[in-house]
């Protein structure tokens, strides 16, 4: 079964299933309905209008790069400044990098969602408007089924994260649809509907599991070349 791998990359990322009030969250990882907002937008769909083409995608996603979290608040105030808002704390994800993928027995659908990203009708974010795409979102089609893509893809991870990681393997976070009966994680991110006036949104179950991939940039220290490894390093460090 194909499925459309795309690379989500940019400064900062913020995926919310649950935000509420005057906190707003992010996962570690993007959400299901964050993903397929992304490509409603590269299609050309308001947030009114139906999304049933995308109903039937399954979802999954790799971290490649997990970032760091990194917190805002904003201050709002009336035009006159005379009444302010409550404080408000927004919640990012800096310098990350996934691995999102789609999987459908619609070829041509994913096909046509392809298309679109590399010539996106709306503007794409990660998440929110505060969050463009570093550039053009990478993408690539594969006949594997979801999960077999995710594992066998190459790793994603900047240049420089790569090279701060000194194994010539990694480990790597999965999360994808569970198969049914799957045991796994619940989250409220199955879109239904963007309308602002009837925004809906189901319960899915997300299985997580780990796939080891290689970090091409890996290179073995030769006999007699000095490390850089202090293992008396930690006691000085700075509590």
């Amino acid at each position: 079964m194909p499925t459309l791998l795309l690379r989500l990359s940019a400064p900062l990322q913020s995926w919310g299933a649950h935000s509420r009030f005057v906190t707003r969250a992010t996962e570690q990882a993007p959400t299901k309905s964050g993903v397929f907002g992304l490509l409603a937008a590269a299609r050309g769909l308001r947030r009114t209008e139906p999304i049933t083409e995308l109903l039937g995608l399954r979802f999954g996603t790799r971290v490649d790069q997990p970032g760091k979290l990194v917190r805002d608040f904003q201050v709002e105030r009336s035009r006159n400044g005379l009444t302010s808002m409550p404080l408000s704390y927004r919640y990012y994800l800096g310098d990350a990098i996934f691995l999102a993928a789609v999987e459908s027995e619609d070829r041509e659908l994913l096909s046509g969602l392809q298309d679109a990203l590399r010539s996106p009708y709306f503007p794409l974010y990660l998440g929110r408007r505060s969050c463009p795409t570093a550039g053009p979102i990478w993408t690539a089609l594969r006949e594997e089924s979801l999960v077999e893509a995710l594992r066998e893809e190459p790793w994603q991870a900047s240049s420089v994260h790569q090279d701060g990681v000194r194994s010539p393997r990694v480990a790597l976070r999965m999360l994808v649809d569970a198969e049914e009966g799957e045991p796994g994680e619940l989250i409220r991110d199955e879109p239904v509907s963007f309308d602002p006036e009837r925004r809906e949104y189901l319960w899915r179950t997300v299985s997580e599991s780990f796939v080891e991939v290689e970090n091409s940039r890996y290179r073995a220290p030769e006999r007699g070349e000095a490390s850089d490894h202090d293992p008396m390093s930690l006691l000085f460090e700075e509590i």
